[in-house]
C-alpha cells in the first residue's frame, strides 16, 4: 500500500513538473512575441521624445541612454509649454485628424451596413446571375482586392476629376467604402451562416416580417461580427495612404499623408514623424480597447439568446 502511494506521489510530482515546464515555455513564447509586436510602438513613442543626436545614436531606454524631451510634440504645438499658444502646425494637425476621423468612421459605418445586408442575402437566399451562383458572387466581391491600388490610380483620378470629387471627403468616403466592402461581406457572410435559420422561421410564424426578424433577432446576435468588421474597416481606412495622397491636395488630406510629409531640406524630422505617428495610433488603441469589451458583451448576449 505504501509503495503504491509512493509511486502515485512520484507520478503526480512528475506530472506537475511537466505541466509547469509547458506553462513556462508557452508563456515565454507569448511574452517574446508580445515584445516583438509592441516594440515598434515603443520605438515610436520613445523617438517622439528624442533629439536628433539621440535618434542618430539609436538610444532606446529613456533616462538611461538619453533624457526625454518634448521636441517631437513641441514641433506640433502639442507639448505642455506650447499647447495653449497659437500654432499653425497644431491647427493643421487637428484638421488632418478630423479629416481622418470623419472619412474612416463614415466609410466603415457605410461598409458595415451595406456589407451586412449583402452578406445576409448571400447566406439566406439563392441567387443566379448568368453562370454565377452565391459562392461565385461572394468570390467576385473578394476578387476586387486582388488588383493593386496603383492599377486603379489613373481611372479613379480621371473619374474623380470629371465628377469634381478631387480633394473632397465625400470622394474618399465613397472610395474607402468600396475598398473595405468585400472584407465586410466575407466576415458577415460567415457570421450569418453560423446563425440557425430556425430563429427566423420561428419569428415568421409569430407574425414578424422578414425585415423585422432580421433587425430585431438576427442583427443583435450578429453584433460581434459587425463590430469586428467595423474595427478591421476602421484600421484599414484610417491607415490608407496611397489614394489619400493621390486624390487630395489640401482640404481633405488625412493623417497618414501628413506623417509622410515630415521631411525637409535637412532630412527627415524623425521626432515630429514619431509624435504624429503616436497621435495617429492612439485613437485606434482606445477604440480597440472599448470595442473589445463590446464584442465580449455581444457574444455573451448571443449565447443567451
Amino acid at each position: 500500500m505504501s509503495t503504491q502511494i509512493f509511486h502515485d506521489s512520484k507520478a503526480d510530482k512528475a506530472f506537475r513538473a511537466s505541466w509547469m515546464v509547458n506553462r513556462i515555455f508557452i508563456y515565454g513564447i507569448l511574452i517574446i512575441w508580445a515584445i516583438i509586436c509592441l516594440f515598434p510602438i515603443y520605438w515610436t513613442i520613445t523617438t517622439s521624445f528624442k533629439t536628433a543626436p539621440d535618434v542618430m545614436k539609436g538610444n532606446i531606454v529613456p533616462w538611461w541612454d538619453y533624457t526625454p524631451k518634448w521636441l517631437g510634440f513641441k514641433s506640433l504645438g502639442l507639448s505642455p509649454n506650447t499647447i495653449f499658444i497659437e500654432s499653425t502646425v497644431r491647427e493643421e494637425f487637428l484638421k488632418r485628424f478630423w479629416n481622418s476621423t470623419i472619412i474612416a468612421v463614415c466609410s466603415s459605418s457605410i461598409a458595415v451596413m451595406l456589407g451586412s445586408c449583402t452578406a445576409y442575402g448571400l447566406s439566406r437566399f439563392k441567387y443566379r446571375f448568368g453562370f454565377m451562383r452565391n459562392s461565385d458572387i461572394s468570390f467576385f466581391f473578394l476578387s476586387q482586392l486582388i488588383l493593386p491600388p496603383v492599377v486603379l490610380a489613373l481611372p479613379f483620378l480621371v473619374l474623380y476629376k470629371e465628377l469634381a470629387l478631387l480633394d473632397t471627403r465625400i470622394g474618399l468616403i465613397a472610395l474607402y467604402t468600396l475598398t473595405v466592402l468585400p472584407i465586410v461581406i466575407w466576415i458577415m457572410r460567415d457570421q450569418f451562416s453560423s446563425i440557425p435559420v430556425e430563429l427566423e422561421e420561428a419569428a415568421l410564424v409569430d407574425g414578424l416580417s422578414l425585415w423585422k426578424a432580421f433587425v430585431t433577432i438576427i442583427l443583435p446576435i450578429a453584433l460581434p461580427g459587425m463590430v469586428a468588421a467595423f474595427i478591421i474597416s476602421l484600421v484599414l481606412t484610417w491607415n490608407e495612404y496611397f489614394f489619400a495622397a493621390l486624390l487630395t491636395s489640401s482640404h481633405a488630406k488625412t493623417l497618414p499623408v501628413m506623417v509622410a510629409s515630415q521631411t525637409g531640406s535637412q532630412g527627415i524630422s524623425w521626432w515630429s514623424m514619431a509624435a504624429l505617428s503616436f497621435a495617429a495610433i492612439l485613437p485606434l488603441v482606445i477604440i480597440g480597447i472599448i470595442l473589445e469589451k463590446f464584442i465580449i458583451k455581444g457574444m455573451a448576449a448571443g449565447a443567451v439568446k
